[in-house]
């Protein structure tokens, strides 16, 4: 029987109709996977045997074995970079998908003109990343900035917002805060994805605003919370730009995020083998992360189609 059905669909397969479709599927698939070999993998694979050489971008790569990483644990400001990068994430992350979650509740209602606001919500989200920190550096200064202007109005003293060491950080995580655009419109298309019967039948047994959230809401957009952390937290793993144009890693590196460090180490000291090593251990600590997210925090989505 199991060989009738194979010899079925050999004959089936090379029918000059199914040897069309897999031509066609072929000719329409292989620029894509063409461009995943050549710009994915070709890349991650010369990466992987750069980072067992030193190589400065002169000479040719001379095969050092496992010295760069060994290199890497004893190195301060790897820690360092960890312990920013970490930092970042941890506080970032929740704030700004709390954020995001809360002003797409706000644009969440049929109300006249509300398109104009979330238009508004939305534009920092396409300005370019570098004239958004170059607005910030100027919001943060600490001569002429905004918020120093706002402290002297009320008679308080100004903050050396990027150049304490306390203050650094703090100012990089308020201003990621304003790029919640993109995640609010995510956050809105799953609200208005909940169906209004549930809310309707909620509010027949009884149920005020706030357990129809709890009870409603929260499950009902569980997958789209999951994604957006996800995404967010991965992000945050690779933030560069901000440390990179407003404080430089300063001051005494209290910014320096891990993007950073690998930028200095490949293109500063042109360490090439060894910024190729950050980079997989950046690498392994994003997959490692993504599984721990989705073995603890994934039981937790609401699935429609599966009962959950």
């Amino acid at each position: 029987m199991l060989n009738l059905s194979s010899w079925s669909v050999v004959r089936t397969f090379r029918s000059p109709n199914a040897r069309r479709e897999a031509l066609f599927g072929y000719l329409f698939t292989g620029p894509a996977i063409l461009g995943f070999l050549i710009w994915i993998v070709g890349p991650m694979l010369f990466s992987a045997w750069l980072s067992l050489t030193e190589w400065d971008l002169l000479r040719p790569p001379e095969f050092v074995g496992l010295r760069n990483y060994q290199d890497m644990f004893r190195d301060p400001l790897f820690w360092q970079s960890l312990k920013v990068t970490a930092y970042f994430t941890l506080v970032s992350v929740p704030l700004f998908q709390i954020a995001a979650f809360a002003v797409a509740l706000l644009m969440n209602v049929n109300v006249r003109g509300i398109s104009v606001f979330r238009t508004l919500f939305y534009l920092p989200s396409i300005v370019p990343v570098v004239a958004n920190a170059m607005l910030w550096a100027w919001v943060f200064n600490s001569d002429f900035g905004l918020l120093n202007a706002g402290l002297r109005t009320l008679g308080l003293p100004k903050i050396l917002w990027l150049q304490d060491t306390h203050w650094a950080m703090p100012a990089l995580i308020t201003m990621s805060l304003w790029g919640v655009g993109g995640s609010m419109l995510i956050y809105l298309a799953g609200l208005q994805g909940v169906p209004q019967q549930l809310y309707e039948a909620a509010e027949l047994d009884g149920a005020g605003y706030w357990h129809r959230f709890i009870h409603v809401t929260i499950p009902l957009m569980s997958p789209v919370i999951f994604f957006n952390l996800l995404m967010g937290l991965i992000g945050a793993l690779q933030t560069f730009t901000q440390g990179y144009i407003i404080t430089n890693g300063g001051p005494q590196n209290s910014t320096l995020f891990y993007a950073l460090y690998l930028y200095r180490r490949a293109f500063t000291d042109f360490r090439m083998g060894y910024a190729a090593s950050l980079a997989w251990v950046l690498f392994a600590i994003v997959v490692v992360l993504s599984v721990f997210v989705f073995r603890f925090l994934g039981r937790q989505v609401h699935y429609e189609d599966d009962g959950r």
